[in-house]
């Protein structure tokens, strides 16, 4: 009984060896060290009372694929390639979260997928969403992370067919924690959108002096104004083609507008703005209210929007002309037009122009085009676009195509309105060629405005105004303390954790394992005595017969 004691004080004393065994497993299935990834929070702003974006900012949740997230606890990451309008629209009210990481190369996609994005990109622009959505930059760890669910979630399950086949996957197989640490989102009560304009007055020794009239009040207007796209689906904008577009024009007319020989009877206003379509022209409606007798002796109002397609969608390579009523014949509008398409003919490579008539609907609050505002106010104005339909995705996607194209396309539709305006002003044929020699079009004449940043952010614009213009000013639309017609929202920079992780069952698996184990080293120290007794009582019979036998065979030896 002693030397059983003695045998069980052994499995006592190994105890905490089974206790470092579990331990080390425990170790092994714990997090990993996480990988850190850059990410972009959707752009979060409120118009005329409606929510863009989602109110969230942080999260931790299990990451899961897009075929398998199914509850509001699973975080969907995927390639934004691969999301669809529909999967789209159950995630952003029924997931946790949303992480899409973007295409390395939007040159290497078709011109269907590009076209598939842009339209999801409207889409996300549309509609309120509940769950935080974060966009990733490509990167080749997390396209290996977003494979790996994928996977698991997808390939197993149709390679594994029976059930035990499905819980050894289960349970093996890795899964992925994601932690998005957002600080809370507030509202900026500082919100603000920056308007810049100035105008060109006509050298005075050009006029007559019954034509000089001090500050130029009575010469006849001509306003051209753009905005400038400062975010998309997020806070970044590669190319501001309309904005270049306006500060070439403003650059040209002034060398003209100086010069003696060549000063018109016009006076040429520039109206610049932070707001574009997604905040519905509020720069413009502000500058409007501002100063009512702005366009008092006015031609026209020229608006540039999309003048340039950033990603080349527009086969048909037109110019449309967006206007909300047909205009009469010999007005400013319809000779501008006839001008516009006899200046296309000579100075493009296959552009056309097109008119597009579309009427304001004064029930909507969301207006299609920046000329609206001025026509509701009962001002002659207009549109040029690459765009036929207001509701292109292209005017608002944050992707653009190849630079040498896009430079390309810019300079002849720059060149088109630039000859179609002068010719309006100096009333010369269009075909005269003013912008030849030194007032030419060049590229090094567009490419540094392309990059052009919001007026808020830098002083390139403002200096740019105040060298070529005359009475730059700049105004500032604020949201209303109680009623604000538009809010912009605190951004804070964050970062994406990605953990691997085990699954919850492969703990469940894991504790019955453990439980198993420390059950048999339990019930072998308990019945440890018993069975020691019971071999003992084997082992001790044997010998004694076997001492009797020898004892019998001696006796036997004796007796002969």
């Amino acid at each position: 009984m002693n030397e059983a004691d003695s045998f069980a004080e052994i499995f006592r004393g190994g105890l905490p060896h089974c206790l470092l065994i579990v331990l080390s497993m425990l170790l092994i299935c714990s997090p990993v060290m996480p990988s850190e990834f850059e990410v972009i929070s959707m752009s979060k702003f409120d118009l005329n009372g409606q929510h863009f974006g989602s109110r969230v900012s942080s999260i931790s949740l299990e990451a899961r694929s897009l075929y398998s997230w199914n509850t509001s606890r699973h975080c969907v990451l995927t390639r934004l390639t691969d999301l669809s309008i529909h999967d789209f629209d159950k995630l952003r009210q029924n997931a946790g979260g949303i992480i899409l990481m973007l295409p390395s190369n939007m040159l290497d996609l078709d011109v269907e997928a590009r076209e598939l994005i842009t339209i999801l990109e409207q889409s996300m622009l549309t509609y309120t969403a509940v769950a935080p959505i974060f966009f990733a930059p490509y990167n080749k760890d997390l396209e290996k992370i977003i494979d790996d669910i994928t996977y698991t979630t997808t390939d197993n399950v149709a390679q594994n067919q029976t059930a035990l086949s499905q819980l050894i996957v289960t349970v093996s197989a890795n899964r992925y924690h994601v932690n998005v640490g957002g600080g809370s989102i507030v509202a900026n009560k500082n919100s603000k959108v920056p308007i810049i304009h100035g105008e060109l007055i006509p050298n005075q020794l050009a006029l007559k002096p019954s034509e000089t009239v001090g500050d130029g009040q009575k010469l006849p207007v001509i306003l051209i104004t753009a905005n400038l796209k400062t975010f998309g689906i997020f806070n970044d904008y590669p190319v501001n083609a309309d904005a270049a577009v306006l500060l070439v024009l403003m650059e040209l007319f002034s060398k003209m507008h100086h010069t003696t020989s060549m000063a018109p009877k016009y006076r040429l206003r520039f109206l610049l703005s932070d707001a574009g379509v997604l905040l519905n022209f509020q720069g413009s409606k502000k500058w409007l209210e501002t100063d009512e007798n702005a366009l008092q002796n006015v031609e026209f109002v020229l608006c540039l929007d999309t003048i340039t397609e950033s990603l080349g969608l527009n086969a048909d390579n037109a110019l449309y002309m967006h206007v909300s009523k047909p205009p009469k014949e010999k007005t400013s509008i319809s000779n501008f037009f006839k001008l516009l398409k006899a200046a296309a003919e000579k100075y493009s490579n296959g552009l056309t122009v097109e008119g597009v008539h579309k009427k304001i609907n004064l029930a909507d609050t969301k207006l299609a085009w920046e000329h609206e505002r001025f026509s509701i106010k009962r001002y002659p104005s207009f549109t040029l676009s690459s765009v036929k339909s207001p509701r292109s995705p292209i005017r608002t996607t944050i992707f653009k195509n190849d630079d040498r194209v896009f430079v390309e396309h810019t300079l002849n539709t720059s060149r088109v309105i630039a000859e179609a305006l002068a010719s309006y002003m100096y009333k010369v044929d269009p075909v005269s060629s003013v912008f030849d020699g030194q007032l030419a079009i060049k590229e090094e004449n567009l490419l540094p405005y392309f990059g052009v940043k919001s007026i808020l952010h830098n002083n390139d614009v403002k200096d740019a105004f105040e060298k070529y213009l005359n009475n730059v000013k700049i105004i500032y639309d604020k949201p209303d303390g109680r009623d604000p017609e538009f809010m912009f929202y605190n951004e804070n920079d964050v970062k994406l954790n990605v953990y691997r992780v085990k699954p919850a069952i492969f703990d469940l698996f894991l504790t019955f394992v453990i439980g198993s184990y420390l059950a048999a080293v339990f019930l072998a120290i308990q019945y440890f005595p018993r069975f020691y007794d019971e071999v003992s009582k084997l082992t001790k019979e044997e010998p004694a017969g076997q001492q009797n036998g020898h004892s019998s065979e001696r006796l036997r030896m004796k007796s002969h």
